[in-house]
């Protein structure tokens, strides 16, 4: 981040109904870090056309999306890269010169992270929800290779549909699936929310699981995560999760690629308490 902000200064902004400090800190850290004539503020909206014009109008260059807008912002950009159109779900914005371009850079980290984990395309797996988020988890495990999975929803549009896109099944719940791999794409234990405190899954789900991934970002350590690492579970976090995919969005704002230890040094700071 820039010593002075000035008229040059270039603005990047996430979107999101809960905002928190994590983005925030990530990027502009990385900005001072590189000396990047670069400032990031979080924000959230009531009206998510109004923000996306803004963003157009305002010339801001970059705009992280997060939960609940990821497919609503879908016509109001002017282009959607392959890896947005494939999954129909965005959760990155660049404005080049009031063209507003769409990426979705959490299909890469998570597919990043299930190999570096070491999770076995031959477990079965659920995953919870039908969203944004949940199409690019879908998405990363089937090109990974995994063949047997259930989306588990309680929509009974969105649920099905993303389940026969991808060769796999539905269900409106849980119930009696005890999968290998169970990946929460929903809000349930997000830091602010009504199910905060709660799990998105019965505990003897999580004691038959070999493997549990929570995409929620804030807190990192959810009340799924830790369950999961009490009972000695292999875990991967929404911390993960977002450093990994804010590092791709980093790139795509700045056209600068900061290497693996300034991202693993930004992403600790991004988790620190102000």
């Amino acid at each position: 981040m820039t010593e002075r902000i000035t008229k040059d200064t270039q603005l990047c902004m996430s979107l999101s109904a809960r905002p928190s400090n994590i983005g925030t800190r990530f990027h502009n850290y990385l900005y001072r870090e590189l000396g990047l004539d670069y400032v990031y503020k979080a924000f959230t909206t009531s009206d998510i056309t109004a923000a996306i014009g803004g963003v157009r109008a305002l010339g801001i260059r970059g705009c992280a999306i997060s939960m609940p807008w990821k497919e609503d912002v879908i016509p109001l950009v002017d282009q959607m890269t392959e890896s947005a159109a494939a999954i129909e779900s965005v959760n990155t914005i660049v404005n080049d010169d009031g063209r507003l371009v769409a990426y979705n850079t959490d299909y890469l980290a998570i597919r990043n992270l299930l190999a570096s984990h070491g999770v076995s395309p031959s477990d079965d797996f659920a995953v919870l929800g039908s969203g944004g988020m949940a199409k690019a988890a879908v998405a990363a495990l089937t090109d990974a290779g995994f063949t047997n999975g259930h989306v588990v929803a309680r929509n009974s549009r969105t649920g099905p549909a993303l389940a026969a896109k991808y060769g796999h099944r539905w269900a409106d719940s849980l119930g009696d699936l005890r999968p290998a791999l169970i990946l929460n794409a929903t809000p349930v234990g997000m830091a602010g929310g009504p199910q905060a405190e709660e799990l998105p899954v019965p505990r003897p789900a999580v004691e038959a699981a070999r493997t549990v991934f929570d995409v929620v970002a804030f807190p990192a350590e959810t009340p799924l995560i830790r369950l999961a690492r009490e009972l000695d579970r292999r875990v991967i976090t929404g911390a993960e999760v977002i450093a990994l995919q804010a590092a791709e969005q980093f790139v795509l704002y700045t056209g600068v690629r900061p290497s693996d230890e300034q991202v693993a040094r930004a992403s600790a700071y991004s988790r620190e308490t102000p």
